[in-house]
């Protein structure tokens, strides 16, 4: 890949930078299969389920989009319903409470590909953000020792104090570009999930980067990707 037309990178975090996907893969399909059997609901919640309703969208949103899947309605609640509240911000937090336990007992490692491509476009000054719906996110740069690579990130926590819509809005893409001083043309967007090509897309980018994790290439490209890549080594100059 040429860089050389294009100023910034815009990452995803959960399954472009680090394997944390699985993660919360894991982590939603617990809280959702719990909460479905205490329903008696026969009908289990299921990967496909994750990159349909789940996958790339706020943590709450997620839950909203699933829940109505399943012709479930809860009370909204409040973000500080506690794990137990069956409500949709109970719910999220019944997740994101399953997520932190997985992250402190195992951590987590960048994938090798990803961490050259960063050192491709450190040495080439090109500049880098993070923008991911996970409120986690600072907590797992920190946990793969990555950090200190991104003066710029926008996850769900800014996104809130912000007032920005999520993915697949394309605001906190914006936001993202807007910090580093770059015109979205001149960015690349590099996503794993429907919702984030769609933002990338929606936002006029100059390159979106389809991650395929799992979603599928052609899935990847039909909602919005340019090209899409199984691993960011490939994009290496």
């Amino acid at each position: 890949m040429d860089w050389t037309s294009y100023d910034a990178a815009l990452f995803d975090l959960d399954g472009v930078i680090t394997p944390t996907a699985d993660v919360h893969m894991r982590a939603w399909s617990d809280m959702f299969n719990g909460y479905l059997l205490s329903r008696g609901v026969i009908e289990p919640y299921t990967d496909a389920d994750y990159f349909a309703y789940v996958d790339g969208k706020p943590r709450y949103d997620g839950v909203r989009s699933f829940l109505a899947s399943r012709h479930i309605a809860l009370p909204e609640g409040e973000p500080t319903d506690g794990p137990t509240e069956e409500t949709v911000h109970g719910l999220g937090n019944r997740k994101n409470d399953a997520f932190n336990a997985v992250l402190e007992r195992d951590g987590v490692q960048a994938y090798p590909g990803s961490v050259r491509l960063l050192d491709e476009l450190a040495a080439r000054g090109t500049k880098v953000a993070v923008v991911s719906s996970s409120q986690n996110a600072p907590a797992v740069l920190t946990a793969a020792g990555l950090i200190d690579r991104f003066p710029v990130i926008v996850d769900g926590r800014v996104a809130k104090a912000k007032g920005l819509p999520g993915k697949p809005a394309p605001d906190t893409f914006l936001d993202a570009a807007a910090q580093l001083g770059v015109e979205p043309e001149r960015a690349v967007v590099l996503e794993d999930a429907h919702s984030g090509v769609q933002a990338g897309r929606a936002g006029a980018f100059g390159l979106v980067v389809g991650v395929d994790r799992g979603a599928g290439a052609q899935s990847l490209l039909a909602n919005g990707a340019d090209v899409v890549v199984s691993d960011l080594a490939e994009l290496l100059a």
